[in-house]
């Protein structure tokens, strides 16, 4: 870069002293010399007019700016600007929010959700669903419509003949075990519990050539020994490898709040990774253990409790007092005298005559008042908030819900259900699916490829009745013929397969029209008298 001349460095040092000091600088010959374009704009640093300050810059003060020699003698200006530093509100801690945050803290999701406190909370939300109407409903009618009657398989990609016989084959292995209702009960376990567990177990008294028993294990049973509670690759009852992959967990053999759990004291069994299925909700990057799904409204719970005991304990008082005398009269014995709190029996349909003076009266019941409903709804509303179901579903009372109100509701709802039946597809029901097939497969003497080689398959759920049949009819008919749906995707949603919807279809059709030929041929048609008389002719 070009150097300064000391003239020009002595006329800068000139006008930093005029700014500062208030006086005028003094003024300076005009150079004949022509300057080259470099070392003016060194001298006159001025700054391009496309350029804007950002607007978070400090305005400048001219009277700071001062000029600094450097190395070569050149004089360069150093601009004091000032250091913005952004701040949010959410980051304060005033008086006002200190407590509200207090318990705000930043362990990882680990060590936040450590056995203490997954404990604690899990005992609390347990006894919330086992001692609460509203949360016991709540908890059944998500099961019930998240599972239904349970899941149907379909497999794709082999040969119809023997895709159909393994579908029918699984289906009565689903019946001979229950699997249905032990879907819901791990549904209901990630309700109160966070988690649920099966352990793919061999049992031969099933029903079925497939002895695969998926058993439901309580995630109490899932520690780490107290001998391998140190080692950094054990997380609270699994076991991990370096790449943070579940290979075995921890299970103890008896509950612990079982009778028999001080006779086997921390005795477990270590079971592979792949002979048991985990199914949580996981929340935060590195977890590995599940948090009740209804704990942000364990509070609101014991708030409504409070709330309905207050409002009935109040009416209970002022229905308590079945009379009081009062009187109006002043203090100056006006009035027969009478003692203060004393209490009279009163007879059914009696007469009574009071003291001169004295008025017969009765408390003002003051609760509930009319808001009551209304705080009870949005607390209810608030809770089922937390598992998306809305308030009509809640309560199961649509009062005051017209027809758009509550399809909007449900459409929130059945999507998350829709999520969560593809997660159990994935989590629970894939595993189980494996594990059947490869026992089924050496069975019947045939293979698939492998232990984890699968077919192409799809599962099939119950589906939601709607409202207004009708539009929904329409609807369907108008998605079809206009080529925005298949028959596939439309009848999926009912929980049908559309292949078996349209062979019954077929066979109801030739047996329709074997009845009509056989009733035509018990009936036939009589003959016209116009036919007869040509005939005679």
């Amino acid at each position: 870069m070009p150097t300064a001349t000391p003239a020009k460095v002595k006329s800068a040092k000139a006008k930093t002293h005029a700014a500062t000091s208030g006086a005028p600088a003094p003024k300076r010959a005009k150079s004949t010399a022509k300057q080259p374009a470099a070392t003016r704009r060194v001298l006159n640093p001025r700054k391009p007019k496309s350029r804007r300050a950002p607007p978070e810059c400090a305005t400048l003060d001219a009277s700071r700016i001062r000029p600094i020699a450097t190395q070569a003698g050149a004089a360069r200006h150093v601009l004091p600007f000032k250091i913005v530093r952004a701040s949010y509100d959410a980051a304060q801690t005033t008086d006002d929010n200190s407590r509200h945050w207090a318990a705000a803290d930043a362990l990882s999701a680990d060590a936040s959700m450590s056995a203490a406190v997954r404990q604690t909370i899990r005992n609390r939300a347990r006894y919330e669903t086992f001692n609460n109407s509203y949360a016991r409903g709540i908890c059944e009618t998500l099961a019930n419509d998240t599972i239904g009657t349970g899941p149907r398989l379909q497999l794709l990609g082999l040969d119809k003949k023997l895709a159909q016989q393994i579908e029918r084959d699984f289906a009565e292995w689903c019946i001979a075990v229950n699997l249905a209702a032990r879907l819901r009960t791990a549904r209901k376990c990630r309700f109160h519990d966070g988690e649920a567990f099966f352990l793919l177990a061999n049992n031969p008294k099933i029903d079925h050539e497939v002895k695969l028993d998926p058993r439901l294990v309580e995630a109490d049973q899932i520690q780490t020994p107290y001998q391998n509670i140190t080692d950094p690759n054990n997380v609270d009852g699994i076991e991990l490898d370096s790449d943070g992959n579940p290979i075995a967990y921890h299970m103890l053999k008896d509950h612990p709040g079982s009778n028999t759990w001080t006779a086997r004291f921390g005795e477990f069994t270590r079971v592979s990774a792949e002979y048991m299925i985990h199914c949580f909700r996981q929340d935060r990057p590195g977890q590995h253990r599940g948090l009740p799904e209804i704990m942000p409204a364990l509070p609101l719970f014991a708030q409504k409790r409070r709330w309905t005991l207050a409002v009935l304990a109040a009416a209970e008082t002022a229905a308590d007092f079945a009379a009081v005398v009062y009187t109006d009269a002043p203090p100056d014995g006006s009035a027969d005298p009478a003692i203060p709190f004393d209490l009279v029996e009163l007879e059914k349909r009696m007469g009574t005559v009071l003291p001169a003076g004295w008025k017969l009266g009765q408390l003002q019941a003051e609760q509930p008042t009319t808001t009551y409903g209304d705080f009870d709804k949005a607390i209810l509303n608030e809770i089922a908030r937390c598992v998306s179901m809305p308030l009509n579903v809640a309560a199961c009372n649509s009062a005051g819900y017209n027809f758009a109100s509550g399809r909007l509701d449900h459409m929130v709802y059945v999507r998350s259900i829709a999520v969560d039946r593809a997660f159990q597809a994935v989590t629970i029901l894939r595993p189980i699916l494996r594990a059947w097939l490869w026992e089924y497969s050496l069975r019947r003497g045939f293979m698939f490829g492998g232990p984890y080689d699968m077919p192409r398959h799809t599962w099939f759920w119950d589906g939601f009745e709607h409202a207004d049949p009708t539009k929904e009819a329409n609807a369907r008919k108008t998605r079809l013929e206009t080529g925005q749906s298949t028959y596939a995707n439309e009848l999926a949603k009912d929980g049908y397969d559309w292949e078996d919807v349209f062979d019954q279809q077929d066979i109801e059709a030739e047996r329709l029209a074997k009845r009509a030929r056989r009733v035509q041929e018990l009936n036939p048609p009589a003959e016209s008298p116009a036919k007869d008389s040509a005939n005679a002719s």
